[in-house]
């Protein structure tokens, strides 16, 4: 059995703050939670990383170029906005209907290069992704392992898009001590056929269900899922950058 139960007690997340220490005070505080065990997995909402590594941007403090002003124009955006999402990308796919499709600098697809204004406290200020979830997801893994005594498998998220469908779902932008991938090519199917195609993105896959746990409209950046013990690993693994299609097998570019 797989659950997915959405922590309380964490607070607006500042520079600074000491996230492994406020998720592990978050768990002991929850009464029809048992202590971390082996096998368990956080998903966390990427924003509360960002914030504690200082992911935030004042937009009194940017400068826009000619090319923000044009596109700003264009998608009837705030150029402060649009210069920050053109500082975050390395890539405009596409603009259009007020979205910019951009390739991140870590090489994700997705709208705005990940720059939010939602969940912000005050106004005039944009988050950011992390500069290196895989690295923030490692990091925040030995520190909770130093408080906790287990080494919890991490998925740290993001909203994202998808391509023909409408809504968005909660994807791993990064992870630690978890299988980003479960590839069943040359595996037998229930019929006996050799399968050629099916790889499964389980940290997306952790990503969406922690999503469907927790209420958009309330402070749950943080979701523990227990039942998912055969995907984490001892060691840190490849992280989420192993979902990230190669340009030249991605059809779509």
């Amino acid at each position: 059995m797989l659950s997915a139960t959405p922590l309380a007690g964490i607070p607006e997340i500042r520079p600074g703050d000491d996230l492994g220490w406020l998720i592990v005070a978050a768990l002991a505080a929850q009464s029809d939670q048992a202590a971390l065990t082996q096998g368990d997995v956080l998903v966390i909402a990427h924003k509360v990383i960002s914030k504690a590594e200082g992911r935030i941007r004042a937009l009194a403090d940017v400068q826009p170029g000619e090319r923000a002003i044009t596109l700003a124009a264009k998608l009837d955006k705030d150029p402060l906005h649009v210069q920050v999402i053109l500082d975050e990308c390395q890539e405009v796919l596409r603009a259009d209907h007020g979205i910019l499709i951009c390739v991140t600098r870590h090489g994700f697809v997705c709208a705005n290069a990940g720059v939010d204004a939602s969940t912000v406290p005050g106004t005039g200020s944009v988050v950011l992704l992390p500069a290196d979830p895989d690295a923030s997801a490692r990091n925040l893994r030995r520190r909770i392992a130093e408080l906790a005594g287990h080494a919890p498998g991490i998925v740290i998220t993001d909203s994202f898009g998808r391509a023909w469908r409408n809504g968005q779902s909660d994807i791993a932008i990064g992870c630690a001590g978890v299988h980003p991938l479960d590839d069943w090519r040359g595996l037998p199917d229930a019929a006996g056929r050799e399968l050629r195609a099916t790889v499964i993105a389980v940290a997306d896959q952790l990503a969406g269900a922690a999503d469907l746990a927790r209420a958009k409209d309330r402070s749950q950046p943080v979701v523990l899922i227990r039942g998912a013990e055969r995907y984490v690993t001892a060691d840190d693994g490849p992280g989420a950058a192993a979902l990230i299609r190669p340009k030249s097998q991605d059809l779509f570019r």
